[in-house]
């Protein structure tokens, strides 16, 4: 793999300011694929400066020329989407097939719609006798998460630039290779020096620098709860606007009248995409009491198709696959019935876990409670409707979820029951135009479509 050894930082690869590197492993053969630059406090600073003397001048672009900008970075994407795929599948262990359907190309689809949302948002409205400005708040600091890292990536930065601000991007220490390429794309697309910077580095290191820096006027994190809760705390103490796209724990509650047989291997393939290493995957599965067993016999076919090394690629690192088997290892403790799966590794190389399902979950259990972040299902019963609510409301996340029923009213009926950012209704297709985000511990703020580039602004009103 081909790597920067230095920052994208005002328009060019700048050599980083200390001599520490960070090892870019393979996590399907555990071999070192590439060596990137660790970032400094003194790295992010220079970033940070840089985005902050790029501001004015693009904050005052129209943004019709901003919006055009916006579709040159698309379609460098675009054309690069075979090099991004290759990239994602050596640094994060995504299947090929997944890599190009989702992670290649997902973002293109993201980039286009801000593209055409810069040029036709209402950056003005009339309210009585006041004009409403929309302004871009500033700078940004964008800290991404690696189980997408192309996608979360452009989620933050294609906003951004469309509102009018400028970044410093912070990517997963897992995958910097991915961001290296969007920085090139950046770079072709002809966006001016300083509106995308990308500094390479440890979370607590530069992620930490970057959150804590005066010059940032907004810092966008994805990743864990518990990282996010620091960011937050540390913009908190200075004032500054965030927004957090943290852990989830999603239900798929299966309703007495749904296909069930479509919901559970719709449902299984919903968790075992990207090894379950996806924020908003369905890892609780709530069925009806009556029909509770043949749901467990259809799961556990259902996974049986998910084969790691083919289907089912590594998780991202050593920790990851630890603490997913401790996981699976605390489900048995417990008292659930494993029927897929289990702690034991299924290859001898690489960081993979065996697709595992659970029955007999209760809702107190640690596995039903706690975000997993593998290929681990949890099947929960419950009586009635009331019950299946609060089950499915009954954790600290509120990210995502599904609900299947015998009609699209009745679905919907108990969606708005449901605490969280998303539901998809008897198997609805994913809308890059729709908020996304959660309620409750799950984060703050919403990204895609015009509710995202809206994190991005701030108001100011003018009274006539």
């Amino acid at each position: 793999m081909k790597a920067h050894d230095g920052m994208y930082i005002d328009g060019r690869w700048q050599p980083a300011l200390g001599t520490d590197t960070i090892a870019v492993v393979n996590p399907a053969d555990e071999q070192v694929i590439a060596q990137v630059p660790a970032g400094t406090a003194e790295d992010v600073d220079a970033a940070v400066r840089a985005a902050r003397e790029a501001f004015p001048a693009w904050a005052a672009t129209a943004p019709a020329e901003r919006a055009a900008l916006l579709g040159a970075l698309r379609d460098e994407l675009g054309r690069r989407t075979e090099e991004i795929a290759e990239t994602v599948t050596a640094e994060l262990g995504a299947p090929p097939a997944l890599a190009l359907a989702v992670h290649a190309s997902l973002p293109v689809m993201v980039a286009g719609t801000y593209a055409e949302l810069a040029g036709t948002y209402a950056f003005e409205e009339k309210l009585g006798n006041s004009t409403v400005l929309m302004e871009p708040v500033g700078v940004v600091g964008a800290i991404t998460p690696w189980n997408y890292p192309l996608h979360q990536i452009v989620a933050k930065v294609a906003p951004a630039l469309a509102a009018g601000c400028t970044v410093v991007l912070k990517p997963a220490e897992d995958t910097p290779l991915t961001a290296q390429l969007f920085a090139e794309a950046v770079d072709a697309a002809g966006i001016p020096a300083g509106v995308v910077n990308l500094v390479t580095g440890l979370g607590p290191v530069a992620g930490q620098a970057l959150a804590e820096h005066d010059g940032v006027d907004l810092v966008s994190f994805t990743g864990s709860t518990a990282v996010g809760s620091r960011i937050g705390a540390v913009a908190g103490a200075a004032i500054k606007r965030v927004a957090l796209e943290l852990g989830g724990k999603s239900a798929n509650v299966i309703l007495p009248g749904a296909d069930l047989a479509k919901a559970v291997n719709v449902g299984i393939a919903n968790v075992m995409s990207n090894s379950g290493q996806t924020c908003s995957a369905w890892t609780r599965m709530l069925v009806h009491k009556d029909r509770y067993e043949e749901a467990v016999e259809l799961a556990a076919a259902a996974v049986a198709k998910y084969v790691p090394g083919e289907r089912v690629g590594p998780l991202v690192n050593a920790r990851q696959q630890e603490r997913v088997r401790g996981y699976i290892e605390k489900g048995v403790a417990e008292g659930a019935r494993l029927v897929a799966g289990g702690a034991d590794a299924p290859l001898e190389t690489g960081y993979y876990v065996r697709p595992t399902v659970f029955a007999d979950v209760t809702p107190e259990m640690a596995v039903a409670q706690e975000e997993i972040f593998g290929p681990v299902v949890c099947l929960l019963r419950y009586e009635d409707e009331d019950d299946a609510a609060a089950i499915a409301n009954g954790t600290v996340y509120g990210l995502a979820g599904a609900v299947w029923a015998g009609d699209d009213e009745t679905a919907v009926a108990f969606a708005r029951r449901l605490e969280t950012g998303q539901v998809d209704i008897n198997g609805g297709r994913f809308n890059p135009l729709a908020p996304f985000g959660g309620y409750k511990q799950s984060g703050v703020g919403r990204e895609l479509g015009p509710h995202g580039l809206a994190e991005y602004l701030q108001t100011k009103s003018l009274q006539f």
